[in-house]
């Protein structure tokens, strides 16, 4: 008997051979795991929030100032994952779309936020962008301020931002089907035709991916931030920063109830990022 032939005959000896342990190994170290690293801190979290009557809750999360720092923190993230959703397609497009001198660079730059230390971008940012700074110094005359300004938070969360959207919208775009746009242009459909009418319908899911993410990004952003910032109280303060505040006045329940509001938030985030993506994948495979 041929080798081919001996492994097939053995189909249940092959079949039992596995490289990881079995189903109920694995997930019992899964769900050991998660609790160790997520479940049991986060659990604290809310424990810890218990502590404090309704009244006391509701004074710490709608305090005016806490209330500010909502309006700023979600606000100019909504803003900059705005500004990603429109030129991270751009640059994905370029990306997937064109070859140039320097594109493997370029390429590689897109992750730079992703690898460089948040503080070590919220300073680059603060010293390019302040009165004095290169930016800076063309764009006082003009009465134009960045730094130390709720414009100069945009601009940090635009800058850790980025990456999420163009790496979603990125291998979408790679695997799009060509076919579709010369049978529209050869139907008679113009360039913008094309683009709105073949290519964003089959890219939407993942540009709504890109964007969630991205504001669930700058919703926790902290270190590129709070150099920037200005943290001036009821203009220019983050609600980190709030929380940050609180745990340094030992208001440690208040601290939490503040943290306990950014979780769900987030939480919801994550909820509608996991919809996205499963409505992205329902949409690749449905039949053409």
């Amino acid at each position: 008997m041929s080798a081919a032939g001996a492994v097939a005959a053995r189909p249940g000896r092959r079949a039992a051979r596995r490289v990881l342990p079995g189903f109920g190994l694995t997930l019992g170290y899964t769900l050991f795991y998660l609790s160790a690293i997520v479940l049991i801190p986060l659990s604290a979290l809310v424990f810890r929030t218990f502590s404090l009557s309704w009244e006391q809750f509701w004074s710490a999360v709608s305090a005016p100032r806490v209330l500010a720092s909502y309006r700023l923190t979600f606000g100019a993230s909504f803003l900059a994952a705005l500004v990603n959703l429109v030129f991270g397609l751009l640059i994905a497009w370029v990306l997937v779309r064109y070859r140039f001198p320097g594109k493997k660079i370029m390429d590689a730059l897109v992750d730079l936020p992703f690898a460089l230390p948040t503080a070590v971008a919220g300073i680059s940012l603060t010293a390019l962008l302040a009165g004095n700074g290169w930016v800076g110094q063309i764009l006082a005359p003009l009465g134009i301020e960045l730094a130390f300004k709720p414009a100069g938070i945009v601009v940090a969360l635009i800058f850790i931002g980025l990456p999420f959207v163009v790496r979603t919208v990125q291998p979408v775009l790679e695997d799009a089907e060509k076919e579709l746009e010369e049978a529209a242009a050869c139907l008679g459909a113009t360039r913008w035709q094309t683009f709105a009418r073949v290519i964003l319908p089959s890219i939407t899911p993942a540009l709504l991916t890109g964007f969630a993410m991205a504001f669930a990004r700058a919703v926790g952003e902290y270190g590129s931030v709070i150099f920037i910032a200005g943290n001036v109280p009821m203009l220019s303060e983050i609600t980190p920063l709030i929380i940050i505040g609180k745990l340094e006045q030992y208001d440690y329940a208040g601290a939490t109830a503040v943290a306990l509001v950014m979780l769900l938030i987030a939480f919801l985030l994550l909820l509608v990022i996991n919809a996205l993506q499963a409505w992205q994948r329902r949409r690749a495979g449905a039949p053409a």
